[in-house]
């Protein structure tokens, strides 16, 4: 396809946004069609407040922000105000957490700094600064005017080639033989079909109903937010926007005015056959309920006083948003060939999001890791509308809120439960979710094993409260109970691929760097590259026939990108819904295994890295000689409905303990195993990720030719003074030089452990570094890798 006709639907800031950044590339056949008129259409761009603010726990989200701000600057001041953020604190939680934050935007590279009470005042004179603890300055945040931003990229794009066509009501989503063809429009009471290769569904809130004419889920939900405006007050200095995140309170200036955006209220969702006949001066703008922001007008008379004087009027319920994870929705559709989504972006994001959009068409990547955002990470069961309304609510209900880490959505839960289930709860399992698997953290029927720990091997003397929340001193029995004896660890949460067909060798050896070509019964660690050489994922690949393969991969994104690059006669299978494992991991994995199989565990007979079919008791079971811990072991799998006959048959021999992912997390990290998507995704490339061994160069693999063998930073492990949570800014010599992605005490190590990506100038162990954790200076040294067992001598015997 050399220039591909494009038809972008939805003529708002993000569609605009859109047609700029693929013309800008040569994509210059690009039709936008809107149902309401040009620019101000009617959608959330057309009342939006404005507020860009940059600072994001995501980086991705960050990056996408701080391009907006760029762009949009350069765009002029009509499009862009660059007058600063300021967060207040009214509590102690907030200013401590507003230190985080300003470690967010140090890792991320957004200038920002912290402010007492007065300085808060210096700039917002109307505060109440006896109720100020302090502040969060980001200089370079700013209000956009959205409406003019959409038109002036409307007019960038159009001077390319691009066309604007108001009045068209999408109505049908052409296609043949899964591949879009076309969208009919009605225009005036007339129908017309354009001609597309491409389309992108930028319909923000309508969405779901442009999707469901693709036979698309499009997961998101609109729901109402509500804003006012004060009457005329005395004249102030414009100030910069202001986020009173205690009360779910913004506001900004508009000329003599204040305007007040609030969260505080309940949840509003709007369906969508509401949406058109229920809007008042537009379709986006619905009823204001007074009484709903009556209690946010109070609240922001308290901090802001010279309100109490005026009344609130021009208030409006405007709809915008919101997904069950609180990420935009980018991508292509997984039936539909040429059908992508630019879905629930909001003002703040949108020239990165559209940056993104336009890169991964053009040149098949985006140079910004977007894998939060993957229409494709939606496991099936968190695509049901009771499913997307329950998240987006709560999304909604959070969004200010102080949010730990590892906090877990409450509801809907369960979802997915491994086979394992019912004795974990027997157990006294503390469960967190991931991808709707509820996952064990720790069990309290181990509590007793911590008889025979000191410090330093518990480590709670290295946390402070923050990073002991969704932690227990348990998970240090349990990492010890793995190092020292054997420990079953429910791994049914991975997901299971299977490749087959009389193409899958060769398929799997051009989508992935290692040899995966080898005799029936290996197994092989390898990478899954984009073209621009970043990791996409990592995957154990089990061959377990000639033309069949089980691969152990990271979720949904892996499966979506092997189905499309399948050629025709490789099948991809997603078997994990019907299948379990568990793995047995620690010295005693072999007496505890050989007693029940009918397979000889021996090292001379099943080598590391292979694996073979067999029984465990009763249990038919496939046994793969690996381990994530750096432990002897296995992992074994079976059907779902034997799940739970291997755990009990395990357990009866009363030699296992279970397991818990914070006792896995720490045991990782002191191997060295990363994690995809914290600790590399596709912004690094394998030799800066540290993973080199897997990568065969002389082979053809997809991503290949782009690599390089001298990266210029590395990730590297640090020794640190406490445990920190990830994502803190690592500094040297007073200047911030990288970020950290994991980290978790080191039961056997006795050390608090960080991973994180720095200089290669700086990455050599014995280099003193600085993390910074809440403000909190922590000394950190950079270590030599593995920390544990470097010579591989435990999980090879």
């Amino acid at each position: 396809m050399g220039r591909p006709r494009v038809v972008i639907i939805g003529a708002g800031i993000v569609g605009c946004a859109v047609a700029d950044e693929l013309t800008e590339r040569g994509w210059t056949d690009v039709t936008v069609v809107e149902q309401g008129p040009l620019f101000a259409a009617g959608g959330s761009s057309s009342h939006a407040p404005g507020l860009v603010f940059q600072t994001n726990p995501s980086k991705t989200m960050t990056e996408f922000a701080a391009y907006t701000v760029r762009k949009y600057t350069a765009l002029g001041e009509h499009c862009f105000r660059q007058v600063g953020g300021l967060e207040v604190a009214t509590t102690p939680e907030r200013w401590t957490d507003l230190h985080r934050k300003l470690g967010w935007a140090q890792s991320w590279g957004v200038e920002g700094r912290l402010l007492d009470a007065e300085e808060c005042a210096r700039l917002w004179p109307m505060l109440d600064r006896s109720r100020v603890l302090g502040g969060l300055h980001m200089p370079s945040d700013g209000l956009a005017a959205a409406v003019a931003c959409g038109e002036t990229q409307a007019a960038r794009a159009t001077g390319r080639g691009a066309r604007f066509l108001g009045g068209h009501t999408v109505i049908g989503v052409e296609q043949k033989g899964g591949r879009v063809t076309g969208v009919s429009c009605a225009v005036e009471g007339e129908y017309r079909t354009i001609p597309a290769d491409v389309i992108v569904c930028a319909a923000g809130f309508w969405g779901p109903s442009i999707g469901e004419l693709a036979g698309l889920t499009v997961p998101l939900l609109p729901l109402a937010h509500q804003y006012a405006k004060s009457g005329p007050l005395p004249p102030q200095p414009e100030g910069p926007i202001l986020r009173h995140q205690d009360r779910d309170l913004y506001a900004r200036q508009h000329g003599d005015r204040i305007g007040i955006g609030s969260y505080a209220h309940r949840p509003m969702p709007v369906a969508q056959h509401e949406i058109g006949p229920k809007g008042t001066t537009m379709p986006s703008v619905q009823s204001f309920t007074e009484e709903d922001f009556d209690p946010a007008w109070r609240d922001a008379a308290e901090l802001l006083p010279a309100l109490a004087e005026s009344k609130y009027e021009d208030g409006i319920n405007g709809v915008f948003s919101f997904t069950a994870d609180g990420f935009p929705l980018i991508g292509e559709a997984p039936h539909l060939d040429g059908f992508w989504l630019a879905e629930a972006v909001w003002v703040t994001h949108s020239a990165g999001v559209a940056r993104a959009v336009a890169e991964l068409l053009v040149t098949g990547r985006s140079q910004v890791d977007v894998h939060e955002c993957e229409l494709a990470r939606f496991e099936q069961a968190q695509l049901s509308p009771a499913y997307v309304e329950e998240r987006g609510r709560q999304n909604f209900v959070e969004v200010y809120d102080v949010i730990h880490p590892l906090q877990p959505m409450e509801s809907p839960r369960p979802m997915r439960t491994s086979p394992f289930h019912p004795r974990q709860v027997e157990l006294g399992a503390f469960f967190l979710e991931s991808a709707g698997w509820e996952r064990p953290h720790w069990f309290e029927a181990n509590e007793p094993l911590l008889a025979g720990l000191e410090e330093p091997r518990i480590g709670a003397d290295r946390r402070d409260a923050w990073a002991g929340r969704y932690w227990s001193p348990v998970a240090a029995a349990e990492a010890w109970a793995t190092r020292e004896r054997v420990a079953l660890h429910d791994m049914t949460s991975l997901k299971r691929i299977e490749v087959s067909g009389p193409g899958a060798a060769a398929f799997l050896q051009h989508m992935t760097t290692n040899n995966v070509d080898k005799r029936p019964g290996t197994v092989t660690y390898t990478l899954l590259l984009d073209a621009g050489g970043g990791i996409r994922s990592d995957l154990t690949a089990a061959r377990l026939e000639e033309d069949r393969f089980q691969l152990g991969a990271n979720g949904n994104l892996d499966l979506d990108w092997l189905t499309r690059h399948a050629p025709r006669g490789v099948h991809i299978r997603d078997i994990t819904s019907g299948t379990c494992c568990v793995g047995v991991w620690g010295p005693q994995a072999r007496e505890l295994v050989q007693g029940l199989t009918d397979m000889d565990l021996s090292n001379e007979n099943f080598r590391y890295f292979t694996c073979r079919s067999g029984y465990v008791g009763q249990v038919p079971v496939l046994a793969m000689r690996v381990s994530y811990v750096g432990e002897l072991g296995w992992e074994l799998y079976t059907g779902a409905d034997m799940g739970l006959k291997l755990w009990d048959t395990l357990m009866a021999t009363g030699m296992p303990v279970a397991g818990g992912r914070a006792a896995f997390n720490s045991l990782r990290l002191e191997k060295g195993y990363r994690l995809w998507g914290v600790d590399m995704t596709t912004e690094h490339d394998p030799y800066e990720a540290g993973l080199g061994f897997a990568v065969k160069a002389d082979k053809d693999f997809l991503g290949r030719d782009a690599l390089s063998a001298e990266p210029s930073r590395r990730l590297v492990p640090l020794l640190s003074a406490e445990v920190v949570m990830g994502k803190e800014p690592v500094s040297h010599a007073g200047r911030v030089v990288g970020y950290v992605t994991s980290a978790a005490y080191g039961h056997t190590v006795g050390r608090p452990i960080a991973y994180a990506w720095l200089p290669s100038e700086l990455a050599g162990p014995g280099t003193r570094v600085d993390i910074s954790y809440f403000g909190r200076r922590v000394p950190a040294e950079v270590a030599a890798e593995p920390l544990f067992d470097p010579q591989m001598e435990k999980i090879r015997r």
